[in-house]
């Protein structure tokens, strides 16, 4: 059993917050981790929604089951099922009054926002669980695997290659023809493989609507429509540009991932690791696993990527009011980068400057030490220890200024 990052987290959600909702992708873990946090609480109820028999019968009269089970903790799985339940959530949470009543498990995120946000507001927290990072299963698997497979937990744990391709393209089948259609959108199955297969080949690109609805023969609004299913469904990620007052022609266009480097592969039937290193897409590729593992990684820090009309460009920038880090992806253990890599530094002149490649040992980049040449792993590992030193640093500030005020205060 693979430890997951987020169980401490919903742990300490439920002491906190009446209702727990946990979205991320299909098949990413949701139920697996539900059900080991459950087993601290030995009365606790799991009711899976998407089963006929549960609504019909257990939930025949959801508000009297639940004030009979109103000293337990309850998990409604796939709860975008049933969607009027909101409702009836609000009310008992109310009158039980109490922390940790129940978890929610959906796998679509615009949905359920929309149902709950006013419904339950000030009632609920959410957190996002995605597949695999490459940190949780460092150790255990090996990073080409992770990278070739993806993080889905069947898919990375697969006996081997070809069991994991078919099982990634079984995942793509059953989105496209059974979850879409249980998420009652009314949208064509065909249509919407078109486009993601269209997003796969243009993966690590600018997203373009007009020129994706012209390929696949749909108008942009259609386009704008099915992309925002994809995205909502978390199968791909819309990564913003930098925006700041710098008065250079600063592109304002959104780049375009699949968010699972599985998916991808399977979407473009990458099969294994040489078809992987031979495809023109493997730059794409790497870029995608790094910046999916390290905005995941720091939620609360805002993700974008830097480019000009001049090509001046930096792969990712994670910046909060205090710090700025600046992350370029390589899939060389020799890598170097253009003129507008340099460019880019200049402009924004981030506090640290990494460059993510299949490296075991990190490096000064040509000899500067602002720059370290490293693995995934070490850079996660590095923003955190700077993210903490400054955290003390402001700690130890505010210590002093408080000291001050006292010592002002007493004369």
């Amino acid at each position: 059993m693979i430890n997951r990052k987020l169980y401490k987290k919903i742990t300490q959600y439920l002491l906190n917050f009446k209702i727990v909702g946990l979205l991320g992708p299909r098949q990413c873990g949701k139920t697996t981790l539900t059900k080991m946090i459950m087993q601290n609480y030995p009365e606790s109820i799991y009711l899976d929604l998407e089963q006929e028999e549960t609504v019909n019968e257990i939930l025949a009269d959801p508000q009297l089951f639940f004030k009979m089970n109103s000293n337990k903790l309850i998990c409604l799985d796939e709860i975008h099922h049933l969607p009027e339940i909101f409702k009836v959530l609000r009310g008992i949470v109310d009158d039980n009054n109490k922390k940790g009543q129940f978890i929610i498990l959906g796998s679509a995120s615009y949905d359920l926002l929309r149902q709950s946000s006013e419904t339950l507001a000030g009632r609920l927290a959410y957190l996002t669980l995605t597949p695999f990072s490459y940190f949780e299963i460092y150790g255990s698997e090996n990073l080409f695997d992770y990278w070739l497979r993806g993080g889905f937990p069947d898919s990375l744990l697969a006996s081997n290659d070809e069991i994991s391709l078919k099982w990634r393209k079984d995942f793509i089948y059953t989105f496209l023809n059974r979850d879409i259609k249980q998420l009652k959108l009314d949208i064509s199955p065909q249509t919407l493989e078109k486009l993601w297969i269209l997003c796969a080949h243009n993966h690590g690109t600018m997203l373009n609507y007009t020129k994706l609805a012209q390929q696949i023969g749909i108008d942009r609004r259609t386009a704008i429509r099915y992309f925002e299913i994809l995205e909502s469904t978390f199968m791909v990620r819309k990564l913003k540009p930098f925006s700041t007052n710098i008065k250079s022609k600063i592109v304002k266009t959104s780049k375009l991932y699949i968010r699972d480097t599985g998916i991808f592969h399977a979407l473009l039937n990458i099969s294994d690791g040489h078809s992987l290193l031979a495809n023109s897409k493997v730059g794409e590729s790497w870029e995608g696993m790094i910046i999916e593992n390290i905005i995941n990684e720091f939620p609360e820090f805002e993700a974008c990527f830097y480019r000009t009309a001049n090509k001046s460009e930096i792969d990712l920038i994670l910046q909060n009011n205090v710090l700025t880090f600046a992350i370029e992806c390589k899939s060389s253990s020799k890598p170097d980068v253009t003129r507008g890599f340099w460019t880019g530094l200049k402009t924004i002149n981030p506090d640290f400057t990494y460059i993510a490649a299949p490296v075991a040992t990190p490096y000064p980049f040509h000899g500067n030490e602002k720059i370290t040449v490293a693995s995934l792993k070490f850079i996660i590992e590095d923003i955190l220890k700077k993210i903490n030193f400054k955290k003390q640093e402001i700690i130890s500030n505010t210590d002093k200024e408080n000291d001050i005020i006292s010592l002002l205060k007493k004369q």
